[in-house]
């Protein structure tokens, strides 16, 4: 049986080994799929044990949204030193449907992971989430892009990355079915063009 963790590193340790087991099985299955009992499995520890480590399943999968924001933030800010303004909404539209995992977290977090957690660590998330945003609308700027505009295109741009990759359910056997019943072609959402689009229209609206 696996002992629990009793120094601070060990316990970080620990709550680390945790971390990286949900992601994997998020980005395997989806993160609704995976329940608590999946990720005590995966680092062998009991449901029961998993609550001296964190308070819920979601407290696991919203620390994993801010490293992946961290994440999505860095290397955006990276491809936007070199960019020019017209490639901006294909810029971001990649950066998001470049990582399914991180689309999938975006749509799951407004709606499930920030209201089965504390108070206290909604605004640990938050204030993570804020301020990589913040980094990214400087670069925008710093392409000639509105303050409103670099507003408008981060916030649109991850909130319809979340929702458009949850109506387009990759990988599963309802996107199979969509596709297989050509009555049903409109509901088949390829979000990175749809995305471009969308973006696209914001920047060439910011900018009149």
């Amino acid at each position: 049986m696996t002992q629990r963790a009793r120094s601070v590193t060990a316990k970080q340790g620990r709550e680390r080994a945790i971390l990286d087991a949900a992601r994997v099985l998020a980005a395997e299955r989806s993160v609704r799929e995976v329940t608590l009992t999946d990720i005590a499995a995966a680092v062998g520890l009991h449901k029961s044990a998993m609550l001296r480590y964190f308070e819920t399943r979601e407290q696991i999968f919203l620390l994993i949204t801010a490293e992946a924001w961290q994440e999505w933030a860095a290397a955006v800010r990276e491809t936007l030193a070199v960019a020019d303004r017209d490639d901006v909404p294909a810029i971001l539209a990649r950066s998001f449907v470049s990582r399914p995992l991180f689309c999938d977290l975006l749509g799951q977090a407004p709606m499930n992971l920030e209201r089965n957690v504390s108070l206290d660590a909604v605004h640990q998330f938050k204030t993570i989430v804020l301020g990589e945003i913040a980094t990214v609308r400087k670069s925008l700027r710093q392409l000639g892009i509105s303050e409103r505009g670099a507003a408008l295109l981060t916030t649109t741009g991850s909130s319809m990355a979340g929702a458009l990759w949850q109506m387009a359910a990759p990988g599963t056997r309802l996107r199979e079915f969509y596709q297989s019943h050509p009555d049903l072609g409109h509901a088949v959402v390829d979000v990175e063009p749809q995305l471009t689009d969308i973006l696209t229209a914001i920047l060439n609206g910011a900018a009149s």
